[in-house]
């Protein structure tokens, strides 16, 4: 292997009070019902946007609600993303032993750009990662290839050369969709079911289990 892409959210971070915390502000500020932190597993992962049209009420979820909710969201997380927000036990320690081993590191997010940049650089630095990418405007989402497609062409990595490494339905199906091979994880926001259902070639309970298939 000469490649690893990684989700953000759910598999580098466990950033899913903070996402709950703000989205819950943004509801309250439109006067909506707000959720339990649990129930944001299920919401997130496919981008802000749709985070927003979920939690917001069926009879709410206008082009224009989901647009004026989802700017409070980005305001107010833009400055709460890091009050809980945390790397999953290991990670900083695998994503070190993979740098030593030579590997290249990506991180392929829906999450929106700049906030994905200033997490990781305030989480792991500079220099670990050889590209970033969140949710830009013009680029599909995943579970579309377009944001992998370019990670394998900014690199040079082949396909049968890459692994893609996340926590949810979406992250598998993307990484399927890419022809890359799928590892789901059973630390983040999404039950081991799911990953199975969708296409994970391997699961891995511990991040340091990730070392298994990278060859030598």
């Amino acid at each position: 292997m000469k490649l690893v892409i990684f989700d953000l959210d759910g598999t580098l971070l466990n950033s899913l009070e903070d996402l709950a915390v703000s989205a819950n502000y943004a509801l309250r500020k439109f006067g909506y019902q707000e959720h339990v932190t649990e129930d944001y597993r299920y919401m997130v992962g496919n981008g802000i946007t749709k985070l927003i049209e979920r939690a917001l009420p069926e009879d709410a979820r206008t082009e224009n609600e989901i647009m004026h909710v989802r700017a409070e969201f980005v305001a107010y997380y833009s400055g709460h993303m890091m009050d809980k927000t945390k790397p999953y036990p290991g990670i900083p320690e695998l994503l070190k032993e993979l740098k030593h081993r030579g590997l290249m590191l990506a991180v392929a997010s829906n999450k929106y750009q700049d906030a994905t940049r200033e997490l990781i650089r305030t989480y792991f630095g500079e220099g670990i990662f050889q590209v970033v990418l969140g949710q830009r405007e013009g680029v599909p989402a995943k579970p579309d290839p377009a944001i992998v497609n370019e990670i394998l062409g900014t690199t040079g990595a082949g396909q049968d050369d890459t692994l893609y490494v996340g926590d949810s339905c979406v992250d598998m199906q993307t990484a399927i969709h890419s022809g890359v091979t799928p590892i789901g994880v059973t630390w983040g926001f999404r039950p081991c079911k799911e990953l199975m259902d969708n296409g994970a070639v391997h699961i891995v309970n511990r991040p340091e289990d990730i070392l298994k298939y990278i060859g030598e």
